[in-house]
């Protein structure tokens, strides 16, 4: 007989302090707690791992190599668990190649309806469905390789300041230091002018140095220098087109890479006019279309043209088929997307939707589904389309287990499974494992108090803007000459359903125009500083982490390299750095652990067997200040931090700051690999909170609360308002109507997604705006604020 609970004994993953918890299957449970408190470390590091660990025992050693693998959690024993299913947010490398079309397999199927019903020119031979991919080589278009775009350069891109010579560094795009005056000596020795302002340089040898082909080998004899002995050498010459092209194309280093592409432009491709396929494939039609004319339409734009198509057998199975898959990708809100929409243009909640519409059609019965925030970037209109969803899962036969802050979604739970009280050391004991209703009984809990908080948001008087910012004419993505005001010196809340258009505004509109960027729009007040806070990665590597990125480390390294013992050994701030030779540890090469490589099994990690994990060699860590090694303080997380560094002034400042956007619970040293989107921008909030702020600074948010407890959410809104009270304007996206409700000016677009949205529904203070007839945010906001 099936088990009807799942039993956890002893789960001490990550802060769990030895826990105990029955968790009944076929239910919808909930995870909750405030950020860092150990309800992730409960579903996906015990959970779905240990479900995981089981699977691959199962599979055959060879085929497990072929596989990523997690290791195997930290628990006592787990009875009654099914298989798993894990829908993350992290994202995996993206890639120009992965779109829509690609996560959903949409494409393959509309690949085969034009394969097997499409149109064919007269005489043409029937293709495979391949030949209707740009990621294949029989149907990548051969200029841009199926890439729908080329990069190209221009003179003035390469040369922006003309009356520079060659010697004063007319060519921007060259390499710095040693490699560029080995380019500007070897343009010497060919005879070309290098001391001549460029603009009176002829055309023909302007084209000729930047654009060139040719790779001529020439003595360079260099100019003397007094202190040094220089010999003639033979040097080759590499124009300044050829060298940011393979920069950019073959270089590991992201900065050199980032800096070419300054120097590149991307125009679609002449030859297929973008759609990134061969003209074979594009001659075939169905319904009068190619299929990048179909790739190209929103979703629910491409259903209704599916669905009033008319043919034989083949054509209704296959359309039959795509409405299907469509349809589930709609009911969770995305009916906005196109199938050839890319991937890394997509948020994290989008790509675990898309993820989750997969599943649903996969049909498993059984089996447990772990989602990690499904609910992060909806609007509360699209979460109920989720909810159904996620019920649609479990009455399937489905056990789901959700790690949410949603309110909306943890009132839905059958069960609730709340862990903490804090975060970090403070949290790991789960304080309710039962139905949501009982929490209100469990006073320490966070999540009671926000769940069963009876009040409506406070009522705060309305900050009047000191200027305005006005866009006019905004013409980008689904926006169509939008009009818009943003008040300076206030609190703004930009709202509206997913897709509406909210980034392209804030981000793809009014922040460029901010930077100086020719646009439509002019600012009415003094804006000195403008500070962007998203939720990119503070750092690709685990070389890259937390006191790294807000220079905490160099002050922790200083403070090391001030001690007795440091100054008595002649030990530098150097000395302390695990990213550079001299005090780290040469085994692990200051990363801390090495790749072991097993015969059959896939290669695995293990701590390295000189420092253990601790990243330097022995010496260093003698180095100790107040009884603590530079390992040991970088073990510790930021609430202790702030009080072990209390004495020293520039680390206090910092740690504060990041306590006050609520990230006590992170170590100092934790990899920026393993810090989520929200995480990561709290830390960037942190970073410029830290800093001395001059003049009216205008800070644009997108999405701050992603990620966020309620309660962490409250530590949050604080500090934003406090910016405002200290003089500077704030601007957030937000689908938090908490958030929303506290703003002095709310911006709502709509009134749906993608084509249907792209206009301004309303804009005003937070009661007007609840007030507003076609608005989907209206009757939200109306709620919560008690109207």
């Amino acid at each position: 007989m099936q088990a009807p609970h799942i039993r956890i004994r002893g789960a001490r993953e990550h802060n769990l302090r030895a826990v105990d918890v029955d968790i009944p299957r076929d239910r919808l449970v909930v995870f909750t707690g405030v950020s860092g408190s150990g309800k992730s470390s409960l579903a996906f590091g015990t959970v779905y791992a240990e479900a995981q660990r089981r699977y691959f025992e199962s599979v055959a050693p060879y085929a497990r190599r072929l596989i990523h693998q997690i290791g195997a959690p930290k628990v006592g024993e787990i009875t009654g668990l099914p298989p798993a299913v894990s829908l993350q947010q992290r994202r995996t490398t993206p890639t120009s190649r992965s779109s829509v079309g690609t996560v959903t397999t949409l494409s393959n199927s509309l690949r085969m309806l034009f394969s097997r019903a499409g149109a064919y020119p007269p005489g043409a031979e029937r293709l495979d469905s391949d030949a209707f991919s740009p990621n294949t080589a029989a149907g990548a278009c051969p200029a841009c390789h199926g890439l729908g775009r080329v990069h190209r350069t221009t003179e003035a891109l390469l040369v922006p300041d003309p009356a520079l010579s060659i010697r004063e560094g007319a060519i921007a795009a060259w390499p710095g230091a040693w490699q560029g005056k080995n380019l500007r000596d070897i343009l010497d020795a060919l005879g070309h002018d290098v001391d001549r302002p460029w603009r009176e340089l002829k055309q023909e040898d302007r084209d000729w140095i930047l654009f060139t082909d040719e790779q001529p080998v020439v003595t360079v004899h260099p100019v003397r220098e007094a202190e040094r002995i220089q010999r003639p050498y033979q040097g080759t010459y590499m124009s300044a087109r050829r060298y940011v092209m393979k920069t950019f194309a073959e270089s590991k280093s992201q900065t050199l890479r980032t800096k070419a592409e300054r120097f590149l432009e991307s125009t679609p491709c002449e030859s297929c006019g973008g759609s990134r396929l061969r003209p074979e494939a594009l001659a075939v039609t169905f319904a009068g279309r190619t299929i990048a004319d179909l790739a190209a339409l929103p979703l629910d734009r491409l259903a209704t043209l599916l669905a009033g198509a008319h043919g034989g057998e083949t054509v209704e199975v296959l359309t039959a088929d795509l409405l299907a898959r469509i349809a589930v990708v709609t009911e969770l809100g995305l009916g906005y997307l196109s199938l050839d929409r890319s991937t890394p243009t997509l948020s994290a909640g989008e790509l675990q939707r898309l993820r989750l519409a997969t599943q649903l059609r996969s049909g498993l019965f059984g089996v447990v589904y772990v989602l990690d925030e499904p609910s992060a970037g909806l609007h509360p209109a699209d979460t109920e389309a989720l909810l159904t969803v996620l019920r649609r899962l479990k009455a399937a036969g489905n056990s789901v287990f959700v790690v949410e802050h949603h309110l909306d979604v943890v009132r839905e739970a059958d069960w609730l499974v709340d862990v903490g009280p804090g975060a970090g050391e403070h949290g790991g004991r789960v304080l309710h494992s039962g139905p949501v209703a009982d929490l209100e009984r469990v006073a320490e809990s966070a999540t009671a108090r926000c769940l069963f908080a009876r009040e409506g948001a406070p009522v705060r008087e309305l900050r009047t803007p000191k200027g305005w910012l006005k866009l006019t004419g905004v013409e980008r993505h689904n926006l169509r000459g939008v009009d818009a005001e943003f008040p300076l010196g206030v609190f703004t809340a930009v709202t509206g359903v997913s897709g509406s258009g909210k980034s392209t505004l804030v981000g793809g509109a009014l922040a460029p125009l901010l930077e100086g960027e020719p646009g439509p729009g002019r600012i009415d007040g003094a804006v000195d500083r403008v500070v962007q806070v998203d939720q990119r990665p503070i750092g690709r590597t685990p070389r890259s982490n937390l006191a790294t990125y807000t220079g905490l480390f160099d002050v922790v390294r200083k403070v090391f390299a001030d001690s007795d013992e440091a100054r008595a050994r002649g030990y530098k701030a150097g000395r302390f750095s695990f990213n550079v030779p001299g005090g780290r540890c040469e085994t692990c090469q200051g990363e801390g652990f090495v790749s072991v490589e097993l015969l059959f099994l896939p290669s695995t990690y293990s701590p390295c067997p000189d420092c253990q994990g601790a990243r330097y060699n022995p010496e260093t860590l003698q180095v100790t200040y107040r009884g603590r090694s530079i390992a040991e303080v970088l073990d510790l997380s930021v609430e202790a931090a702030a009080e072990f560094l209390a004495e020293i002034p520039a680390a206090e400042r910092s740690l504060r700051t990041l306590l006050d956007v609520g990230l006590g619970h992170l170590r100092l040293g934790q990899p920026a690999t393993e810090l989520s989107g929200g995480e990561a921008q709290r830390i960037k909030l942190a970073t410029e909170l830290q800093r001395t702020r001059r003049g009216h600074t205008l800070y644009l948010l997108d999405e701050p609360t992603t990620g966020l407890h309620p309660a962490d959410v409250e530590v949050l809104m604080r500090q934003l308002h406090g910016l405002v009270e200290a003089g500077h304007t704030v601007v957030v996206v937000e689908h938090d109507m908490d958030v929303v409700a506290g703003a002095d000016w709310v911006i709502d677009l709509g009134p749906g997604g993608g084509a249907d949205g792209g206009r301004i529904v309303a804009a005003g203070p937070p009661a007007e705006v609840a007030r507003t007839a076609g608005s989907r945010t209206a009757p939200y906001l109306a709620a919560r604020l008690g109207s």
